[in-house]
Parts: C-alpha cells; structure tokens; sequence
C-alpha cells in the first residue's frame, strides 16, 4: 500500500484498463523506475516510508499547488478561493521589465494596493488582452460568481505569492489565459503533404520551404484552400544515414535547415565562386533525375550535403548593415537556447550525433568544458546560429505567400510528441527529461505488444518548477510563423505512457500531467500568435478528455474511416452527426492513402510486411465489408453519382461526405489527389519499408512535381467537389 500510495502522490498509475471491464495490475518494479525519474527514492522498504512522509506532510501544509491556472472572465480556481480571509496575494506580472510593484490582492477585501490594474499601462497594470480594469473582479462565464474581492490579473504566466494571517507564505506560478484559443474565422479546407515530398523543378532532391510557399500561393489563390499543413519541420538528428522520420527529431525548438530553398538567401547572388555553385546546383539536379528517371527514394542526406557546402559558401558573403542588424536581432531573441542547440550542432560534427557517447564533461551543457568547447567552436556556432536564422526567414516567407494568397488560416504546422535522447533538446534541457525512460503506448487490441516510441518523456515536476518555460518557448517558437499548429498525440496532455529502458511496453505505466497548465499555456501562446490549435486525438482517449479539449477551443481530428456509431449501430457516422470542432479528412501520413483503401492494396502491403495479426483472407474479407458499408452509406446519400468499380469517383464522394459534416476544417491529404496508392510512413516498420523517404506520386506510382501537380487533371477533378456553387447540387 506505501508504494501505491506513493506513486499516487506523484501522479503515476498503478494500474490501466487495456479495454472495458479489464484492469491490468503495473508491475511494481516499473513503479520503483518511473518514481527514480522523478527523483523519488523508493529502493528500499524504508526508503518508501520516508518518501511517503515527506511527501504527504508536503500535501497537507502546501498552502497552494505549484501551478494555478485562471481561465479569463471566469471564477478563481479553489485553492485561491479556499485562503483565509485577510491573505495578501502578490502578482509578479511576465515581462514586466524593471521590477514594479506587485498586483496586489486581499482574499475578503478586494484590490488593495500595489500595481493598480486599472491604470498606467505597460506590464503589471492591466492594459493587456483580458485585463481587469478600474480594479473591478472577473465575472464568471458558468457557475457561480467570482468573490467579490478577486481581481483577475491580465494574460499571461506570472508569479503568485501567498501570505495569510500568521506569517504563512507560499508561492506558485499563476496562469491566466483566455476561455478558448482562436478558431477559424470560416470553414476552409485545405492540403494536407508531407514537404519533403513535394519536389519542383526548383528544389534539390526534395521538398523545401521555397515549394512550400509555392503550393500556398498557387492553391489559395486557384483553388480557394484555406490552409497547407505540413510535417513537423523540426531539427533532425544528424547521421549515417539520418534518421528520416520527422516525429523523432533532434530538436523541436528549431528547424531543420535542409529545408531551406539555397537560392533564395539573399547572400547567395553574391557569391563569388558561381562556379562551385554552379556544380552543386547540377549535383542537385542530376539527384532529382534519379527520383524522377530511377524511382530513388528521397535521400535527406545526400540533398543537407550539397545544400551545406553552398551554405558555407553563402555564409561567407559579408552580411549588409541591415541584414546584420536583423541578424544580430533574431539571435538576441533566441538567446541562451539558440546558443545551445547551435553548441550541440557543432560538438556533434565533432563527437557524433549522441550527446550520451560524448566524452563526460561535455555531457553537461554548463560545465567548464563545455564552456571552453562553446569558445573554441565559435566559428560552427555561428554557422549553425546563422541557419536557424535563414530558415526562420523562409518559414515567415511561407506563411505571408499564404496570407498574401487569400488564405483564412495559412500554413498548419506540426509539434512531434517528443524528441530523440541523444538529441539537442535532450541535453541542453537535461534536467526536464526522465532520462531511462521512454514515451509509447499501451497493449490494446489493436496491438497486443503495446509501444515504444523512444522519446524522452519531461518531468511534470521539471516544467511545473520552471513556469513552464521550456514548453511556453517551444510553443512561441513554432507559432511565431505558423497559421495553426498541430499536436501530436494531443492526450499526452493529460497523461503519457511510460516504458522504463529496458522493459518491453507492457512493462509501462501512465504518467499524469498537469492538463489544466498545459493546455492554459497552449491556449495562451495560441491566443498571442493569433493561431488555430488542432489536436491530434485518434485512437484511444480517456473519457471527457475531448470534451476539455473542445470546450478550450482545441480542434481535434476526425478520419472518415474511424466515424461510426461506436455507441450504437456501429454503422458509418452520418455527417450531421460529426463533430463541428475538428479537422476532417480521409487519411493521414500513418494511414493507407484513400484509393489503397478502396482497392484494398493497403491489405496486401501488411501481409507482405507481416504486420496482420490474423489471415490474409479474412483480413481482406474484413476491410472489404467495411469499405463497402461506406460506399453504400455514400451512394445512399446521393454522394456516389459515378456509380460502383470508379476507384477516382469513390474517392471524389468520400471528400463529399466530408463537405457535408459541420467540421471547421477539411483536409485533404495531397497523395490522394493523384490517386498515389503508396502510405508516406507504415508503422510497425523500419527497413521493411521506404518510410518518409517517397516522393509525391501519381496512379502508377511515377514521381509527380509541384509543376505537374498544378497541372494534373486528376487534382482539378476533385478540387471541382469543393469550389462554392449557387445550388447543392453533387459536384
């Protein structure tokens, strides 16, 4: 009972429920491991008493959590509401600059003193978004009323403290972000791709920010979409070869040069050996004619090692007084986190891409050696400095090429659920991570195994000390360029699963989080950004998790092929009954492509990978019946004119289907625009399969550029289904 209890204190579970009316006891040496993570010593009998104690008697004289969220216009959370009256509550506001007075309240009297937070303006005083002025109290939106002595202080992360009657103090870092985070201004649809498949004429072997902008410009302006959403752009690992999956990255901070489009660096006309560039650029087409001419596979590593050599030739370019200036800017905005993961950058050309095998002393981002090295390896800092700034530019310019096109939202970025442990994230912010152990998910009946991603999951202990900076950064930097932002995994929120190394995944257990900050902290940088946050929440998700989400304005995702009546028939979900606050589509990067699934190629390609858990015949017979309840569901809904055995028109009438569910945003997945039968990733595979290394395709599987995209009769054909029309007539 001590150790359950203790793993309870601490938010770790020990026990789930694989499917209902079935609970699986956690073994207790996975407890022992994830509470050593957390720094919680229960090696010994002993050991986990005196844990217990500390723990329990730190619950009962904590005058307040570690983190209080206030959702704007509605009541304070309990444990405010719960002080004695007479408290003094100090409100130490963000980015106050030199050190004001603090935002005084009284629990019982009301504003008393202090920073007036109705007046002045400038931090601390109440002028910001949701701020409360002339030091009037929040009304509630629901439930009761706030007390008449709350004071809501504007957005933002700030620092609480507590004294009550006595002398007893406490402290807590205080959220306060809007109700909901923005949604969008009108319906739209838009693209969903995978950018390094998207190859132009332009690009050098693959995809790149330039093809980016371009496919936002030409379809919002063409085709109407409101939106292109994209894989996870972050840093990848370097090695030999790259890992190619952008959901394992290096860094989620920053992004990966590769896909910087070379010649749009102003440095780059300036270059005075044209004809070393002039050899790379041929380099870089003679790789694209091999995708096109040989059916190659996207080589990540071969395209970062020709783009590199042109970079160090474009870096060389003196920069010009304004172009210095922005530059000098950028990296005093980034500060100490650029400075550490460019510092990573440079010891990984020098020790290898896993900090873990370095020699011990550079292990430590602040030790005296790493130090030295930060000096002697300024020159690489600065290059590795220079890019992220590059590629910043090219993201920015994405994003404008997508307003300046009509686009309601722009473009959709993508935050993978965690990062590699040997990567740059992993070791400039060490002491957040729960080192030995990893992120996956449980056995269910999809996958009686369980998973295991090796992801580093953070300490919610970690972030909570430290106001939730690491994470408020990552998320300020993925939206400073960003229409919407999407969350994998989007309940890791809530909770994740942890694998101690070692141990398969059915050796894991849950790991809760602070939902309410975490989400109060998305809601918050969403609303500074102006951006739509879209969560990814397929598969299994616990109970009134959407419910939390939706009600905070976070869209969550919607695949045609999962809706059904689960509750009821189990029949295909008829549109009005889809939920209005989501992302619709046909498919995504882990699914079959839509016509794989309507022929039922995606069935073959799992036995040949040996990934079915039951006979080739009855698997096919299976997704066979489900495949035609759906196309009946269509044709009965007057959505199939086309008529059965017209694989492009079942696939125009899925898209249909979508148009007619309330969802805010539609997706469509680019592949299926041109009948590409191939998935990008088939999880469950490494060298089985040519995961994220494929070029975009048509039918035939031949590789199709952006040019010929913009051309393709096939994409016309089913962009028809979505362009506005007087009547409702099936188009």
């Amino acid at each position: 009972m001590g150790l359950s209890r203790l793993a309870a204190l601490h938010g770790v579970a020990t026990s789930y429920s694989p499917s209902a009316g079935v609970t699986v006891s956690v073994p207790d040496d996975t407890l022992l491991a994830v509470l050593a993570a957390l720094g919680v010593d229960a090696a010994t009998p002993e050991a986990v008493r005196e844990s217990l104690a500390a723990a329990e008697s730190a619950a009962r004289s904590a005058l307040l959590p570690p983190t209080l969220v206030v959702w704007a216009g509605e009541p304070p959370p309990g444990p405010l509401t719960a002080l004695p009256p007479g408290t003094t509550l100090d409100v130490v506001l963000e980015d106050a600059g030199a050190p004001p007075p603090p935002m005084r309240i009284t629990a019982g009297r009301g504003f008393d003193g202090g920073a007036d937070p109705g007046g002045g303006g400038g931090a601390g005083t109440g002028t910001g978004p949701g701020a409360v002025t002339g030091g009037r109290a929040a009304a509630a939106a629901d439930g009761p009323p706030a007390p008449a002595w709350w004071v809501e202080p504007p957005l933002g992360v700030h620092r609480l403290s507590a004294r009550v009657p006595g002398g007893r103090t406490a402290s807590a870092t205080l959220v306060v972000a809007p109700p909901r985070a923005p949604g969008p201004t009108a319906r739209c649809h838009g693209f969903l791709v995978q950018l390094y498949s998207l190859r132009s004429a332009r690009s050098w072997g693959m995809g790149d920010l330039g093809d980016l902008a371009d496919l936002a410009a030409w379809s919002g302006r063409a085709l109407g979409t409101g939106f292109v959403q994209v894989n996870p752009l972050h840093a990848a690992v370097p090695g030999d070869p790259t890992d190619p999956s952008p959901y394992r990255p290096s860094s989620r901070r920053f992004p990966d040069p590769v896909h910087l489009r070379v010649e749009s660096v102003p440095e780059y006309g300036h270059v005075p050996d044209r004809v070393a560039l002039d050899d790379l650029r041929q380099g870089a087409a003679a790789l694209g004619d091999t995708v096109v001419d040989k059916g190659a596979l996207i080589d990540r590593d071969a395209v970062w090692a020709l783009k590199r050599r042109a970079l160090e030739l474009v870096r060389d370019v003196p920069l010009t007084p304004g172009r210095r200036a922005a530059y000098c800017d950028f990296l005093a905005h980034q500060g100490k986190a650029l400075e550490d993961h460019a510092l990573w950058c440079a010891l990984a050309e020098v020790h290898g891409p896993d900090w873990r095998t370095w020699p011990s002393a550079l292990r430590d981002p602040r030790s005296e050696e790493t130090a030295r090295a930060r000096r002697e390896l300024l020159d690489r800092v600065d290059f590795h400095c220079r890019m992220a700034w590059l590629t910043d530019e090219q993201l920015a310019a994405a994003q404008r090429a997508a307003l300046d096109a009509g686009m309601t939202v722009g473009i959709v970025h993508d935050l993978a659920v965690g990062v590699h442990p040997g990567g740059s994230d992993a070791w400039a912010l060490r002491d957040a991570f729960a080192h030995g152990m990893s992120i996956g998910a449980p056995p269910d009946a999809f996958n009686a195994r369980g998973q295991d991603w090796g992801l580093p999951p953070w300490r919610p202990d970690a972030l909570a000390a430290a106001g939730y900076a690491p994470y408020r950064a990552l998320l300020r930097g993925l939206l400073a360029h960003a229409g919407a932002l999407r969350i994998d995994h989007v309940m890791g929120l809530f909770r994740l699963w942890w694998v101690p190394e070692g141990r398969p995944p059915t050796e894991g257990t849950y790991v809760g989080q602070d939902a309410e900050a975490l989400l109060a902290v998305l809601v918050l940088e969403a609303h500074r950004a102006g951006a739509v946050i879209v969560g990814e929440d397929l598969g299994t998700v616990e109970p009134r998790v959407r419910e939390t989400l939706a009600r905070r304005g976070v869209l969550g995702t919607s695949v045609l092929w999962f809706e059904r009546d689960w509750d009821g028939t189990g029949r295909p979900l008829a549109p009005e009954r889809w939920r209005e606050s989501c992302l619709a589509t046909a498919t995504t990067h882990d699914l079959p492509p839509t016509a794989a699934r309507l022929t039922g190629d995606h069935v073959a390609l799992r036995h040949d990978l040996g990934l079915l858990t039951r006979g080739l015949a009855e698997e096919r017979a299976a997704e066979a019946h489900d495949t035609a309840e759906w196309l009946g569901h269509l044709t009965r809904l007057g959505l199939l004119p086309e008529g059965e055995g017209d694989e492009e028109g079942a696939v125009r009438a899925v898209h249909r289907f979508l148009l007619r569910t309330p969802a805010r945003m539609v997706g469509v997945w680019l592949p299926d625009a041109l009948g590409d039968r191939r998935p990008q990733n088939v999880p469950g595979t490494w060298n089985q399969y040519p995961n994220w290394r494929l070029p975009l395709a048509d039918a035939e599987g031949e590789p199709v550029t952006l040019e010929e995209l913009a051309a393709a009769p096939r994409l016309h054909r089913l962009m028809e289904v979505f362009r506005p029309r007087e009547d409702h007539r099936v188009r």
